[in-house]
């Protein structure tokens, strides 16, 4: 069982034109598929890569939007409260200005009517003396009359 050279020859002829056409039709289109699956999966890997960077970059900007937020969130409050504590200060002024008014005109009204009362008074102290003056005047002069009338005036004022 021996082969002959011519056969071996023969045999190395086919399979070198076998390679040589597996290299020249069948491995380029398999060359290029791999490369272009290699290519697609680098594109991929990119990609997520990319994807990854803008993922932190959109964690990192929500983050310091946020902090933006919270700071103008403060600033606001902080404005409100100095807005609300200058109203009530003003308030404050506004009632005390009035209460002061109010004050003043209660005072004024509390002096005039002193004032007409007395003026009253002594008006009524007028007539009584003029009364009690003609009841004296009617009476004869006695000490006992006169302080039975002066004790009457008395009671009237």
């Amino acid at each position: 069982m021996q082969a002959s050279i011519p056969s071996i020859v023969g045999q190395m002829i086919v399979f070198i034109a076998f390679v040589l056409f597996t290299m020249k039709y069948v491995w380029p289109p398999i060359t290029a598929a791999m490369e272009a699956r290699r290519q697609r999966i680098a594109d991929g890997l990119a990609a997520a890569e990319r994807g990854a960077k803008a993922l932190q970059d959109a964690s990192s900007k929500s983050d310091q939007a946020l902090a933006e937020a919270r700071t103008q969130a403060q600033d606001i409050l902080s404005a409100a409260n100095k807005q609300a504590t200058q109203i009530v200060e003003q308030a404050k002024g506004t009632a005390q200005t009035e209460a002061d008014r109010i004050v003043a005109k209660a005072q004024d009204d509390v002096s005039r009517e002193v004032a007409r009362a007395r003026e009253e008074l002594r008006k009524q102290v007028g007539e009584l003396a003029v009364i009690g003056a003609s009841k004296i005047l009617k009476r004869e002069i006695d000490a006992k009359a006169h302080a039975d009338v002066l004790s009457d005036l008395a009671a009237r004022v």
